[in-house]
């Protein structure tokens, strides 16, 4: 089996990205390898876990290019191509794309939110959804488009929001999930199961 080659690009901890080098490593089967983790802070801690695993690093750091984003963008455009990525996945990346790399990559770029998708967009959402009252938090994988988390939604789970939760319980729960669908997402995309209709992403049965 030809495995799909996925970039991981974080900006932080990369808990997430660790959830898929984990399952990588984990199935025999899985149809993807990590082949590099990139990141647009030198400092990120996920950057440390991927050498440890024995993945390919790389720093483009953002700060070096200010407020032009399509030079930071065709920086890393050209790391993802020497690397020979075919699979792009948002782990904690807290960077705008530009509409061009969005399109370069359509279809094969894919990103996690902690929030149930259109609702939270953006930041703090655990703090949001406490504030809203809402009786059900979650997260969503999606795929990137040029607006901010606006792409089509391709997985969600869902946890209650109890009477004595913080920001810190309810995202421990929520960040479970993602270490849940995340790995999911990235099977599903890798297996070719993935077909987007409009605004909706069907799931082709296995075989």
């Amino acid at each position: 089996m030809t495995k799909k080659r996925v970039a991981v690009l974080i900006s932080g901890r990369g808990s997430n990205m660790a959830a898929l080098v984990w399952m990588a490593d984990a199935e025999p089967d899985f149809p993807a390898e990590i082949v590099l983790v990139l990141s647009n802070k030198p400092d990120a801690k996920g950057l440390d876990f991927a050498r440890k695993s024995g993945i390919p690093t790389v720093v483009v750091p953002s700060k070096a290019y200010g407020k032009d984003r399509a030079a930071f963008d065709a920086a890393m455009q050209a790391e993802l191509e020497k690397a020979g990525v075919e699979i792009v996945c948002l782990a904690g990346f807290m960077r705008l794309l530009t509409p061009e790399f969005c399109e370069k990559w359509a279809g094969r770029m894919v990103n996690i939110h902690p929030a149930l998708l259109p609702s939270f967009k953006g930041l703090d959402t655990h703090a949001r959804a406490l504030a809203e009252g809402v009786k059900f938090h979650g997260c969503t994988t999606h795929f990137v488009t040029p607006g901010m988390d606006e792409g089509p939604i391709i997985l969600q789970a869902a946890v209650p929001v109890l009477d004595d939760d913080t920001e810190e319980t309810l995202a421990e729960r929520v960040l479970a999930e993602e270490h849940r669908i995340y790995p999911e997402t990235i099977r599903l995309l890798a297996s070719g199961r993935l077909v987007v209709e409009g605004r909706r992403v069907r799931v082709k049965s296995a075989g």
